[in-house]
């Protein structure tokens, strides 16, 4: 796998972070480049960075249950902006709301307890999808 451009942000609320910086270690480790945009970021922030950085895929990590709401805004704002970009997500995310986001156009969803080797597979998966 090519070393990709991987932009990794929380948004809205959320103030729990140590599960994405721990993804963005493991991307990292994994010859990714990692932009992450830290705390409480909305979907106007998000997307302004996706264009500015041109990344190659968007990552988003809750903890809050804001994830069908800010993840909504996000791909909404991406459509506005015709960014067709993959975006995954991460954290406390129930099963029934992992298959409505993926039904939403996510391409993947990490719950927890989902391995560190795991988690960079799916990424390089998802990347290499959309830049095939």
């Amino acid at each position: 796998m090519s070393r990709k451009r991987i932009l990794l942000a929380k948004m809205g609320l959320d103030c729990h972070d140590t599960g994405i910086i721990t993804v963005a270690a493991m991307l990292g480790d994994a010859g990714h480049e990692v932009i992450y945009l830290g705390l409480h970021n909305s979907a106007e922030q998000v997307v302004k960075v996706v264009v500015e950085e041109g990344v190659d895929a968007v990552g988003i990590s809750f903890l809050s249950g804001q994830h069908m709401t800010q993840v909504r805004r996000l791909l909404d704002r991406m459509h506005a902006e015709n960014l067709k970009i993959p975006v995954f997500c991460g954290g406390v995310i129930p099963a029934d709301d992992a298959n409505a986001l993926r039904a939403m156009g996510v391409a993947d969803v990490f719950t927890p307890g989902t391995l560190s080797g795991e988690v960079v597979k799916r990424v390089d998966r998802v990347v290499a999808e959309v830049t095939a």
